[in-house]
């Protein structure tokens, strides 16, 4: 049945069987399957093989491309285009059907993929993301901690916030800590009148509370405690638009909204966190392949639930991570290093690894749960340009290297072998709404070890974090970025649910980089962060060095320059910016 659903283009087949050439281009029209994608890029493969055609065009008909595993495209389907031939979706979600009515819950058995009850942390209802049971509605009436007790890895919290959940086998804990969120399984309670002791499992427990940095708020009067709120509970499932996986029984428990009829609903649960990987090596690219007019949707984000999530910055998670003392001096004027952590990065829906020329346009990415598009080592070149991101989990768009999970993240990171920096990406005209909507410390746009990228015209709004964040390395120390471009971007609506933030933030040194001409505008002023009054336009942070910041219109000259390195040039940013840069701003 598959095999016939590709329709070869006859006019370049026939010809290349006869050993004329036309345009030495091959084209399948791929109709909705859950391995013709696969099919039609081995079928193009054997064509290229066979009858030396140079490129390869796949057109995928409309409808849906339901995935039990990611598409891979390799080095073998270099010069190839996938392009969307009306509306093409795809997609890791499986459709829950056959729901019973229980009160005001509706129940339904969880669906299997590859013969096993998936997992999931997200679920959609009629294309809006619905709620994972928690005990707040308003994130501004979340509780606080009362303190912690790092060496007993130890919480303690009011005993009304936890009384609820007493029963509860897997709750878990999101706790808000600066400038990032730690997702925290539940794995004690212990009552003590109007405090309760709140404990955790590993290997989050140790990991969060030996590093120092993020670290839970606690404030002498109490008044900015870190805040949190629980959930993943059965017994936290009482209001409209909440859902709850038991994930012991297979059930999935859904409490509708009032328009909503469970007989005739579409509800989509994730069972994949990766939708297509470009897998290329250093020594054999994948090259110059196009993506266009795609769809993808429906993908989960499984670290918290199976091993917690405790980040050092931008969505980063770490993995091991501990306090210096006493604190170890650096050079060039550095602050003294007071911690050591090494961090592993979070599963994306589409990822870039070993590619030259990879271009996404014209795409769209929603319903994600953690990173939309990563473009990650071994890149050269490529662009995203004119993609739409919208209800994504993590960040929607990350580039380079952050450090290996080898790479101690204080450290400069310059590889002898520099073919694994992201380099000359241009990321471009590109709309971001609603990204970090699950992990709240991660990004709009989030670079880390990346030479001369361009990240120009962009429109970000509404991001729990930073709107666009640059580098990474906390020290100044020459590095393998530079030439950078930040230009024309249109960031407003931002910091949604953290603080120490900006429009756009710096780290590290990064020569002959320029951010200019950006508008940032319009911040959010959420009640439970650490420090009300810190938050920036632009900031340039921890060894930043190297970097010229002009023209950019923000409504006062709210900056911060923290610790920087040397080189580093502002001029004329603010208010008075002329008109006509700030109409230039955002996508064209």
């Amino acid at each position: 049945m598959d095999t016939r659903r590709l329709l070869i283009t006859i006019s370049a087949w026939l010809l290349s069987l006869s050993g004329v050439r036309a345009s030495g281009e091959f084209t399948l029209d791929v109709e909705p399957g859950e391995f013709t994608i696969e099919r039609a890029l081995q079928q193009a493969r054997l064509q290229k093989i066979h009858h030396q055609t140079d490129r390869s065009v796949l057109r995928l008909k409309p409808g849906i491309y339901r995935l039990s595993q990611p598409i891979i495209i390799r080095p073998e389907d270099e010069h190839t285009t996938i392009i969307a031939d009306g509306d093409v979706t795809i997609s890791g979600g499986i459709l829950i059907k056959g729901w019973k009515r229980q009160g005001k819950i509706w129940v339904a058995d969880v669906p299997e993929l590859n013969g096993r009850p998936i997992e999931f942390r997200q679920l959609w209802v009629n294309g809006k993301k619905a709620i994972r049971a928690r005990d707040v509605n308003d994130f501004e009436q979340m509780n606080k901690i009362l303190s912690m007790d790092k060496a007993k890895e130890t919480l303690y919290v009011p005993t009304t916030a936890v009384k609820s959940i007493l029963h509860e086998k897997r709750a878990e804990m999101v706790l808000h800590e600066m400038w990032c969120i730690a997702n925290l399984r539940i794995k004690g309670i212990q009552l003590m009148g109007d405090s309760a002791a709140v404990t955790f499992h590993n290997p989050e427990s140790h990991v969060h509370f030996m590093h120092p940095w993020p670290s839970p708020m606690v404030t002498a009067d109490g008044k900015h405690n870190s805040a949190f709120y629980l959930t993943n509970a059965r017994s936290l499932l009482n209001e409209p638009g909440e859902w709850f996986l038991d994930i012991d029984n297979h059930k999935i428990y859904y409490y509708p909204r009032a328009h909503e009829d469970m007989r005739t609903a579409e509800v989509e649960a994730p069972a994949l966190e990766t939708l297509l990987k470009v897998e290329g090596t250093p020594d054999r690219m994948v090259r110059h392949v196009q993506i266009e007019g795609l769809r993808f949707s429906h993908t989960t984000w499984l670290r918290p639930s199976l091993k917690g999530h405790a980040p050092l910055q931008a969505g980063m998670y770490m993995i091991e991570a501990y306090k210096i003392r006493p604190q170890l001096s650096r050079p060039n004027g550095d602050h003294k290093l007071d911690n050591q952590g090494w961090v592993g990065r979070p599963e994306a829906a589409v990822s870039v690894n070993g590619g030259e020329g990879i271009i996404f346009k014209n795409c769209q990415f929603e319903h994600l749960g953690s990173t939309a598009l990563d473009y990650h080592i071994y890149i050269k070149g490529g662009s995203i340009d004119h993609c739409t991101f919208r209800d994504i989990g993590g960040t929607a768009i990350l580039a380079g290297s952050f450090g290996s999970e080898a790479h101690e993240a204080h450290l400069p990171f310059d590889p002898n072998d520099r073919r694994m920096i992201c380099t000359d990406l241009t990321i471009t005209n590109n709309y971001i709404n609603d990204a970090a909507n699950e992990d709240w410390g991660c990004i709009g746009i989030g670079a880390g070890y990346v030479r001369s990228i361009r990240i120009v015209n962009n429109e970000i709004s509404d991001v729990s974090y930073t709107g666009i964040s640059i580098g990474w390395g906390w020290n100044q120390q020459p590095c393998a970025m530079a030439d950078n471009r930040v230009e024309r971007n249109y960031i407003h609506h931002y910091a949604r649910h953290m603080y120490d933030t900006a429009g756009i933030y710096t780290l590290g040194c990064q020569p002959h980089t320029f951010i200019q001409e950006n508008v940032v505008d319009s911040i959010y002023t959420p009640i439970y962060v650490h420090d009300p009054n810190h938050w920036f336009y632009l900031y340039t942070d921890e060894g930043s060095s190297g970097i010229t910041v002009r023209n950019n219109w923000t409504p006062s000259e709210k900056y911060l320059k923290n610790a920087n390195g040397p080189g580093n040039t502002w001029e004329n940013n603010g208010s008075q910016v002329a008109d006509s840069i700030r109409l230039a701003a955002g996508p064209k």
